[in-house]
């Protein structure tokens, strides 16, 4: 009798809802082996048996042929004593015991359920909710774990004979698909439109939906991780009456196209572009747009006014694609602004009735189905820079994979920053950095932090045993964390250093060595009580020595002088001795008795608290070179002066280092902080506004000046220390021209140059580093240590 060997294989990673088990039952069947396979917590486990040849063959490539949406992290397999029996079967799933699978983001539509949505003759035809094991809805409808139809917002669906008979084939694309629906069983879609909102009449409500988008209506419309608000981007009153209801300011809102060919006539479209457009994710990427591009048609003015990009995302939904329409559809929008559903600084709408409440007065009408969203979302924004992606907010299609880590870290749960936020929780050598939460001055993202912080919990079976927040007593998510630790230890950590510590965590550095960190950004506190955020600090993850940093000047009234940046140009020119003329701008732009108040205000250092933000320095710049006085939104002086930068042909050519930093050595054996001095770099730009250099000349040699800084720093902090390694990171680096205009000069020096592409330079990346940071803290202070006063929140 031939000999008969039976294994049993455990395979982690992401491994549930992506057709895994299905896969393995082909490939064992295919090879003519008994046994099993199921979902467990740990992750999907088989046992196999039949000849060894065949066993062995099995095993091999078990993972290198598996789904395309599978991540597998392991394939452990050992003997088990042989059991007898014929075939092969998918069995019951098994829950209990200790999490150790992976859950799947959420994916675009595949190309075959496209194919069948427009297929006629298909009985999904134009089905809104149509999906395979290789697409749809996975992270923001899992209820629990392991990963079945009964741990989803599914479970509400029971299938009809026909889908459960395709659930139930091996040969189908839809065998174990969880979310499998068609219109005889599934979620149903409604046209809701009123007062008070009732379903509107008509057989087809995208139909509805379209004529409404049509006509400059503007429509809720409900998707994967939560509510958009959409309106037709060509029709300029729809795009000013929703910039109006929802606060927005100047902030840009995000586009819908169908395809690529809609919008390449209006941006610049690489191969990375491209493919982060059509790839699997969707985000929406920040596309550079082409000078002399058409205006208003078919985007108007409003959509992004004086930004350099247009953020554009392709349908990642069926409901999306039936909104823009299919082959043969009468004509509608081209292209659809899509911005998420809440009011500025909220977060994201995902209940139906809270939807009908709260966008109540933001919406027209509401687009919405019966499947419920367990799990808010927001869409991801990603830009290109240097033919690389720059992740600027990393959520819908990313979270909830998680991060490979450098070094093995206990339990820890990182709470991030009150900007952006996304908190972290690791264990081992993984991170799971959440989905985009918001900001947290609001108590709607308190509340939404809350719950995904348990959710996140209770699907990576972490269960943290460390915290680790902010320095800043003023954050709430420092405060959540101070609340939430209970006897657990917290772990304060300075802002910048952890910046730098989640760019050396994305590039796999053990820690062993220091790096040269360049962390710019608008705010972070600082070891001082200043507002730090031009600095440049030598640093491992067990501690940082700051080596440098921008000069600091006054921040007077705070938060007042982010929002207006013609105050930061003030303070920066009284700070460098150069008078306040009527000629300059920022002059111009302050009213006469916030003037007189102002200079009053920095004589006495009346709630002047001291800052080196860089990024307070870029909006200062913005207003004396006359670009922008006013920010209606976060960074806006900054990306407007980017914008100004862009509209110079040849930028390098043009930046002939006439503006340059004077550098203070530091002091006392040379343990002191380098202090750079910018100003010179404002007494150079004064001289050019006088002489009528035009603002976009002088946004190309202050951005040149910034980086001759940034290579002068690190090639001083070589000399001093020895090190050749540069981290890059802080909201400031989000500007490619930065960005790439320093990494160009280091490498020209023989610098390793980190710069992020995984997580994001602001503070959606902060948590990470918090993260590695606490974990090799050489000792873990109790609750409430650390704790320091005073500081402002914004951040850039």
């Amino acid at each position: 009798m031939e000999a008969v060997q039976r294994r049993r294989i455990v395979v982690r990673g992401v491994v549930q809802g992506v057709g895994f088990r299905p896969y393995v039952y082909t490939r064992a069947t295919g090879l003519g082996l008994a046994g099993h396979v199921t979902n467990t917590p740990e992750g999907v486990v088989a046992e196999v048996e039949g000849a060894p040849a065949a066993v062995s063959a099995f095993c091999e490539r078990l993972a290198a042929d598996a789904p395309p949406l599978a991540v597998v992290d392991a394939v452990d397999h050992c003997e088990v004593p042989a059991a007898g029996g014929a075939g092969f079967t998918i069995i019951a799933s098994r829950s209990g015991g200790p999490v150790r699978t992976l859950v799947s983001p959420d994916t675009a539509t595949c190309a075959d359920c496209l194919a069948e949505l427009t297929d006629p003759a298909d009985r999904r035809h134009r089905h809104p909710f149509i999906t395979c094991t290789h697409c749809g809805p996975r992270f923001t409808i899992v209820t629990g774990l392991p990963y079945d139809r009964a741990h989803t917002t599914m479970a509400r669906f029971p299938m009809c004979p026909d889908c459960a008979r395709e659930y139930a084939d091996p040969s189908d694309r839809r065998f174990h698909a969880q979310p499998v629906a068609c219109p005889a069983c599934g979620p149903r879609l409604r046209l809701l439109a009123g007062t008070p909102p009732w379903e509107a009449a008509g057989a087809d409500p995208v139909a509805g939906a379209r004529r409404l988008l049509a006509d400059g209506a503007i429509l809720a419309v409900k998707g994967l991780g939560g509510y958009h608000l959409a309106c037709d981007a060509a029709h300029a009153g729809a795009v000013a009456e929703l910039r109006r209801r929802k606060a927005r300011g100047d902030k840009p809102f995000a586009l819908m196209a169908r395809d690529p060919a809609d919008v390449e006539h209006l941006v610049h479209l690489g191969p990375a572009e491209r493919d982060l457009l059509t790839g699997p994710v969707r985000p929406v990427v920040l596309l550079r747009r082409r000078p002399g591009a058409p205006a208003g048609e078919p985007v108007a003015d409003a959509v992004a006014p004086r930004c350099p990009d247009l953020g554009v995302m392709l349908p990642y939904t069926p409901v999306h694609h039936l909104l823009l329409g299919l082959p043969g559809d009468p004509p509608g929008p081209r292209l659809l602004v899509m911005t998420s559903g809440n009011l500025s600084g909220e977060p994201i709408v995902t209940d139906d009735a809270e939807a009908l409440d709260r966008l109540g007065h933001l919406a027209d009408a509401w687009l919405t189905h019966d499947r419920p969203i367990h799990v808010p979302c927001d869409d991801s924004v990603v830009r290109v820079c240097d033919g690389e992606p720059l992740i600027v907010r990393r959520s819908r299609g990313y979270a909830p994979l998680p991060l490979p880590l450098p070094l093995p870290v206990p339990a820890v749960l990182a709470t991030g920053g009150d900007l952006k936020n996304a908190f972290c929780l690791g264990e081992g050598r993984k991170a799971w950095l959440s989905a985009h939460i918001g900001d947290m001055d609001d108590l709607a993202t308190q509340y939404a932090f809350e719950r995904a912080e348990q959710q996140l919990e209770s699907i990576t079976g972490v269960s943290p045993a460390l915290l680790a927040a902010d320095r800043h007593p003023g954050y709430r998510s420092a405060g959540w964390a101070q609340r939430a630790a209970g006897p657990r230890p917290l772990v304060r950590v300075q802002h910048h250093h952890a910046h730098i510590a989640s760019a050396m965590a994305e590039h796999g550095l053990d820690g062993g060595s220091r790096v040269i960190g360049i962390a710019f950004d608008g705010t972070g506190y600082g070891d001082d009580g200043a507002v730090w955020g031009g600095e440049v600090l030598l640093a491992d993850y067990a501690g940082y020595r700051r080596f440098a940093h921008l000069a600091y000047v006054p921040l007077p009234g705070g938060d007042a002088a982010v929002l207006r940046p013609y105050r930061m140009a003030l303070s920066h020119l009284r700070a460098a001795g150069i008078p306040w003329s009527p000629d300059l701008p920022c002059t111009a732009a302050c009213p006469p008795e916030e003037l007189r108040v102002l200079e009053r205000q920095l004589e006495l250092g009346l709630n002047c608290a001291p800052t080196s933000g860089m990024g307070r320095l870029f909006d200062a710049v913005s207003s004396l070179a006359g670009v922008c006085h006013r920010a209606g939104y976060e960074a806006q002086a900054a990306v407007e002066l980017e914008s100004a930068a862009l509209a110079v042909p040849g930028p390098q050519a043009q930046a002939d280092g006439r503006y340059a930093f004077a550098l203070r050595r530091g002091e006392a054996g040379g343990e002191a902080p380098v202090t750079a001095d910018p100003a010179p770099v404002l007494a150079a730009v004064v001289a050019d506004v006088r002489a009528g250099t035009p603002p976009p000349l002088i946004a190309v040699r202050f951005h040149a000046a910034v980086a001759g800084l940034v290579a002068t720093l690190a090639g001083l902090a070589r000399r001093r220390h020895g090190l050749d390694t540069v981290a890059l990171t802080g909201g400031v680096f989000a500007n490619t021209v930065l960005s790439s205009a320093c990494a160009r000069l280091l490498r020209e020096r023989g610098f390793t140059v980190l710069r992020h592409h995984r997580v994001p330079p602001n503070d959606g990346g902060l948590a990470l580093g918090q993260l590695m940071v606490a974990a090799c803290a050489p000792q873990h202070p109790q609750q409430g240590e650390g704790h320091v006063p005073g500081g402002t929140r914004q951040s850039a």
